[in-house]
């Protein structure tokens, strides 16, 4: 941690009733955010005002990324930065600085100090309530829908605008708890703020001001200030302003109608003018060409192709002790409101593996898959679609502690297939000159991934087997929450499954994922409704993935109806755990094992070899990093990972200076799915004419 910190930031005033330009230094050891008119100013001494961090609160809005709220003393500061990566910086540095001051006038305090079970008990007995009252907030939902006076509707919504916001800060305050006792009980010791850490750099060398401020921008980026002198006796006893106007509080805002944020241009106040070098990098490139290019006539699958898996080599032991405390850097860095998919994981907390990658697997059993379409019968092919499905999930985690995969960078592809046991005819060892994976046996089941949409953040992917004929198209919206002591990410999308042969197209859901136990070691969950439906058919299945009781209960428990046309009762009803023993009751009386995810052998998916691959293909793309992870070189891994996000955000700025559309490689956007461009079933309908 940084001893001081410096830069721009912009400061709310009812002075004026806008956006100020001011120069802030923070500093650590004394507890103190100073402000300045200017830089120079800051240089003088002459301090317009200062916050007082101690028992401070940090608030922000997850509808605007560059604005923050300090509360403390009775009065609400708001700040606006740069962008959301400078705001995440300055909260950042400033809540380690609230935290190491806060507790230092705790310990002033003498009394009764309760135990570390003792604390966990009640951690949980909050985090406990806290989950039933976010189940209670749905009955607001079910009020304002059955509710006709006006004058009730909007009493029951005020009250439950209301209701949330205390939800909100209950998270907040959970997490303060577990940073509280990693801090004085660390866990591995991983939590130690060193505050004699050089300053920390957050700004660009060139930035844009306000429109008005009236100032000059800064000529340098952030430097150590060795001429300013704040020693902690130098701390007001109250936070202070030269105008006591310039402060605001939230409940008069509230009541005007005039907060900061809806007074926000746009396009922020603040902007970096940076600039990728690579222009080409705008366009989108010939990616089918550019993917067969790499595939030489003549060669074979083994010549082509390899199944290594970056994760096989991966240490489990390792693994589970690195987990005890890694929560707690992800702990530090939520927000009240925080979209999750905004925070930084500690570069050693990653799976090796791109998300693309990871959706993969849900062809780790690809006889399953392509079996849909050998069942004769509707019936049996919905029973089979539901078996595939079921089995889809468990083969996405390796090891039993939970790790994230990298965030795929937008325009990202990942392509690989599976090799079916072939029955030596001419048929199976023809080669496919189109499709995800050229080159490769018409008996295999090929697949391909792009990052079609960085925000929000959206991967499509398809599968196919052609001598089959059967494809599989979906997208993914990752939307991530805080829960308390729990993390849940929200899969929305659809995928769909098609049986040529039959002209059948089935539409699927997907569960909610959940990372639990996020104070020791985090473990995933599956959670949520999911369907299946066929609107040819007629035959359909609702299948519920259970969370884990808070009391009692097991972990993993999955049930599901298979259903026929316009019946209400089904017709097969499947229990047990999505990643061991699944069970089968049909209505014939028939009992049977549906699956066994134990017993059911994953064909391990082939990759075209590193070298042959292009930069935008995910295990290329990621190299530096997955090799940096293998040899446990976390910081040459971190530098790797923020060169790639760093680039991309160039790329970003560079297309929306010159106001250039981003262009997907292999999918378009239909309606509200993505679809792939060139399908087998459009394929094979060109074939026909």
């Amino acid at each position: 941690m940084a001893s001081i910190m410096e830069g721009p930031l912009s400061k709310w005033t009812n002075v004026m009733k806008g956006w100020q330009y001011r120069w802030f230094v923070l500093d650590y050891n004394a507890g103190l955010l100073s402000y300045y008119t200017s830089k120079d100013k800051m240089m003088r001494g002459s301090r317009r005002g200062c916050v007082r961090l101690r028992g401070a609160v940090i608030g922000i809005d997850d509808e605007d990324d560059s604005t923050f709220t300090i509360t403390v003393d009775q009065k609400t500061f708001h700040f606006q930065a740069r962008d959301a990566d400078e705001r995440e910086k300055w909260i950042h540095a400033l809540e380690e600085t609230i935290l190491r001051h806060t507790l230092q006038l705790q310990g002033l305090d003498s009394g009764f100090v309760p135990s570390v079970q003792d604390f966990d008990k009640k951690l949980t007995e909050a985090d406990a309530y806290l989950q039933i009252l976010i189940e209670q907030l749905k009955l607001f939902d079910d009020k304002l829908q059955n509710c006709k006076d006006d004058e009730q509707r909007k009493k029951v919504e005020t009250l439950k605008e209301t209701t949330n916001s205390m939800v909100e800060s209950i998270k907040h305050c959970i997490v303060l708890l577990q940073i509280a006792k990693s801090t004085i009980n660390p866990v591995d010791a991983i939590y130690q703020p060193c505050p004699l850490e050089p300053v920390i750099n957050t700004m660009p060398s060139q930035t844009v001001l306000p429109p008005g401020s009236g100032h000059s921008p800064p000529s340098s980026s952030l430097t150590s200030p060795s001429h300013v002198n704040l020693s902690p006796n130098t701390v007001p006893e109250f936070s202070y302003s030269s105008s006591e106007d310039e402060f605001y509080d939230a409940d008069e805002f509230h009541q005007s109608g005039s907060s900061p944020k809806h007074l926000i241009d746009s396009s922020g106040s603040v902007s970096a003018l940076t600039h990728s070098s690579s222009g080409n990098s705008l366009k989108r490139p010939d990616t089918t060409e550019s993917l067969n290019s790499s595939l030489s006539n003549g060669t074979s699958d083994a010549d082509l192709f390899d199944s290594y898996d970056d994760r096989d080599d991966e240490g489990e032991a390792g693994s589970v002790e690195e987990h005890k405390s890694v929560i707690m850097h992800l702990l530090s860095q939520v927000r009240l409101g925080m979209d999750l998919t905004k925070v930084v994981l500690p570069t050693f907390i990653l799976e090796r593996r791109s998300l693309l990658e990871m959706y993969a697997d849900f062809f780790a059993h690809p006889d399953l898959f392509v079996s849909i379409s050998d069942q004769k019968d509707a019936r049996d092919r919905m029973v089979q679609v539901v078996k595939w499905y079921l089995s889809a999930f468990h083969a996405g985690r390796k090891g039993s502690v939970a790790k994230k995969p990298y965030n795929p960078i937008l325009g990202e592809i990942f392509q690989c297939h599976w090799t079916l046991l072939p029955n030596d005819t001419e048929e199976n060892t023809e080669l496919v000159s189109e499709g995800p994976v050229p080159g490769v046996s018409k008996n295999s089941v090929t697949f391909v991934a792009e990052q079609v949409s960085h925000h929000p953040p959206i991967s499509a992917f398809y599968a196919e087997c052609i001598n089959k004929k059967i494809q599989f198209n979906a997208h993914i919206w990752t939307k991530s929450k805080f829960l308390g002591m729990s993390i849940g990410v929200h899969n929305i999308g659809q995928g769909c499954v098609s049986c040529l042969d039959y002209d059948e197209h089935y539409i699927l859901t997907f569960p909610n994922g959940y990372g639990r136990s996020i104070l020791t070691v985090p473990w995933v969950e599956l959670g949520g409704e999911c369907s299946i439906s066929c609107s040819k058919t007629g035959y359909s299945a609702n299948i519920v993935f259970h969370t884990k009781p808070f009391y009692g209960g097991k972990k993993h428990r999955v049930t599901a109806e298979i259903f026929s046309p316009n019946d209400k009762k089904s017709f097969c009803s499947v229990e047990g755990e999505w990643n061991g023993v699944m069970y089968a009751k049909y209505t014939t009386g028939e009992n049977a094992v549906f699956i066994d995810t134990k017993k059911l052998p994953i064909v391990k998916k082939k990759v075209r070899k590193l070298e042959d691959q292009n930069e935008f293909e995910s295990r290329c793309l990621w190299k530096d990093v997955t090799y940096n992870l293998k040899i446990r070189d976390i910081d040459a891994a971190t530098e790797a990972k923020h060169r790639l996000e760093e680039r991309q955000r160039a790329e970003a700025r560079e297309r929306k200076e010159k106001e250039i559309q981003w262009e997907t490689r292999l999918f378009h956007e239909d309606g509200e799915c993505w679809v792939y461009d060139e399908p087998l079933l459009k394929r094979l309908g060109a074939a026909k004419h």
